[in-house]
Formats: C-alpha cells, structure tokens, sequence
C-alpha cells in the first residue's frame, strides 16, 4: 500500500505490477503516462507479474483505495486469475472502498458484477470517447458506483453532437465525474475553461456530483462558480477559504 497525493483516494494499492502495455499518448502525439516515466527513472522491474502482498499495510479505519493505479487491469496481459484473486481480497475486506480506472470500457462486461465494495470507472480524455465510456457502463452495469475520470482533459468540443451533453449523463449509469488536467502541468496541455464549464453544467443538469482536482486550480482561478468557501470555524472573526469543488458520491 502506498499513501497517495491523489485527492480522491486514500491509498493506492497494485496487485499487478509490470509496465503497462497501454500507449497513452496526448493530441501531441507524446507520450504522458505517469507510470511509465516512474518505472524508466526508478529502473523498476517491467515484468509484468501478480504481487500477492499488495493488499498488506491497508488501514484498519475505512478508506477508498485505487487498485491498479501503474496498470490497466482490464488488458488481455493479466491472468485472469489474477483478477479473481484481486476480487477474492476486496470482497475479504468489506470496511474499505476500491476504485478501478479503465481506459479499456469494453473489456468491463467480462466481470459483471463488481464487489459491492468496488467502484467502476472509466478513463476519457476527449469528447470522442465518453459515448463509448457512457454506452458501455449503461449498457452493462459494472458496479453499484460507476464514475468516469476525464484526465488528463485534452480535447472537448460537443458542438457537433445530435444530443447535448447532460442527456448522454442523464441515464443514471454514471454516479461521478472527476476533472483533471495533465501532469505535469504545462501551457500547452491546459484545457480551456469553456470546456470545464460544459462538464460541471452538464453533470449538475444530471445530478452528478464533480471532483475538479488540484492541478485545475491555475487553470479556474478567477472563476467563482468552481469554487466552494470553506469556514474556518464558527467563531466571526475566522475568515473562510476557497477550495476547489470536490464531491463525493453518496
């Protein structure tokens, strides 16, 4: 288990250790997979193997932990064993909530249904891709909690779509939406406002709850209605502070 800087999770935890096959490439053409510059820097073993003590270490308090969070677990490099172990452990720990990410939708359907405990999610990066996302979590229904995480947001443009946005939300297939940008941060990867607006007005339209994570904070400062005031305390003097808004589904 390791603590995380991710803001939506607690720990992250991965059963399936290896360098991911996954080409994760941004409108540039270059290469932004996380995983892949730890594992050139750090020198780490590529092997792509089942590491059965992934899940020592977990609190004993509950926590919402990311499993898998250097690999796509719903690629055809894991042993499906592997899976059924993974699962065999998060159903063995019923007090703690796992959060799977898929940029792989479509290979979903083969492990209807998840752990209660288990949320599905499904990676999108542009507009291009929530359909598919939205189509096959509606389509199937994976877990009682399935999400979409639109990061690294690269690319929106919904003008030329028959429905707006919100309907494509409105199925009631997806109970939470997190919005982030690429890491690292630069000037050329930053998505434009206008296209933050059209999700978090589209979720709201659909009663969706919306996580902006931290690294959105350069690109929504000096717009209001993406923040939350924060009191301090209860005493008058405190001032309160203004925090990105960051919902949880129930």
């Amino acid at each position: 288990m390791q603590r995380t800087r991710i803001e939506w999770c607690d720990a992250t935890i991965n059963p399936v250790k290896g360098l991911c096959p996954m080409d994760c490439r941004d409108v540039q053409g270059c290469e932004y997979c996380y995983a892949r510059r730890m594992y050139q820097r750090f020198k780490w073993n590529p092997e792509i193997r089942y590491d059965p003590d992934a899940f020592t270490g977990l609190p004993s308090k509950p926590a919402r932990v990311f499993i898998g969070s250097t690999m796509e677990l719903f690629g055809d490099w894991v042993n499906r064993g592997w899976m059924h172990m993974t699962f065999a452990k998060i159903l063995a720990r019923p007090q703690h909530t796992f959060l799977f990410l898929t940029k792989r939708p479509e290979a979903l359907s083969q492990w209807i249904p998840f752990p209660e405990n288990a949320w599905a999610g499904v990676t999108v990066t542009t507009q291009a891709d929530i359909l598919n996302a939205v189509n096959q979590l509606m389509d199937h229904r994976i877990a009682q909690t399935q999400f979409l995480s639109i990061e690294p947001l690269l690319h929106w443009d919904t003008s030329h779509w028959i429905h707006p946005l919100h309907m494509h939300l409105s199925k009631q297939d997806i109970d939470w939406i997190i919005i982030g940008q690429q890491t690292p941060v630069r000037k050329a990867t930053m998505p434009k406002v206008e296209w933050i607006r059209e999700i978090v007005q589209a979720a709201d339209r659909a009663g969706i709850p919306v996580f902006l994570k931290d690294n959105l904070a350069p690109v929504l400062r000096g717009h209001s209605e993406f923040w939350e005031d924060i009191p301090q305390g209860d005493h008058p003097n405190y001032e309160s502070i203004s925090e990105l808004r960051q919902e949880f589904p129930e």
